[in-house]
């Protein structure tokens, strides 16, 4: 078999171990990653004829998976209802409280907060693309989709010092950026 040619009916003797270890370590819960890995195998088989070669099989479902185990983050997230962001106000009341503690259940909200409610949500977006990418990304894994450390130093190589450092770096970018789109 090429290197960049996809034999379905040996991935999961191939690669079952690998994915599964791979997601163990970000979701810590065994049914889950189970669960992760099974749908990653079912949408590469769904999608394989959009495999272009350009990556070998394993590269190619590791994509994939990625793609499931944030799909499985943002499912957790509006489960709960909100994102946790945590944003460095310099209001002497609010000083350190979570995003998702200040914004009101949406059943609680007329169409003025809802309009609102969306604005602020666009602006974060747009304040996220100010980031380098690699902060971006690394900020959205740990703060909003809430990644363990250790996962997120292991996927870009970094330690965890490192890791705190972009991240408050973007969180102060983040908090100059809505104080000048956002707080008027």
């Amino acid at each position: 078999m090429s290197e960049n040619k996809l034999n379905p009916d040996k991935w999961v003797k191939r690669y079952a171990n690998y994915l599964y270890n791979y997601t163990i370590v970000r979701v810590n819960e065994h049914e889950v990653a189970q669960d992760i890995v099974s749908e990653t195998f079912l949408a590469a088989l769904r999608s394989k004829d959009n495999f272009k070669g350009n990556s070998t099989e394993r590269t190619w479902l590791v994509a994939i998976l990625k793609h499931k185990i944030i799909d499985y983050y943002r499912r957790k997230n509006s489960i709960k209802g909100s994102a946790e962001i945590q944003v460095d106000w310099h209001d002497e009341e609010q000083e350190g409280k979570w995003l998702e503690e200040r914004v009101e259940d949406d059943r609680n909200m007329n169409i003025d907060d809802l309009i609102e409610n969306e604005e602020l949500g666009s602006t974060i977006l747009k304040c996220l693309d100010t980031l380098d990418e690699k902060h971006a990304e690394i900020f959205r894994l740990r703060t909003i989709e809430n990644y363990e450390t250790e996962a997120i130093c292991n996927e870009f190589g970094i330690t965890p010092s490192n890791l705190w450092v972009i991240i408050h770096r973007a969180r102060k970018a983040m908090v100059n950026c809505l104080e000048k789109n956002w707080i008027k």
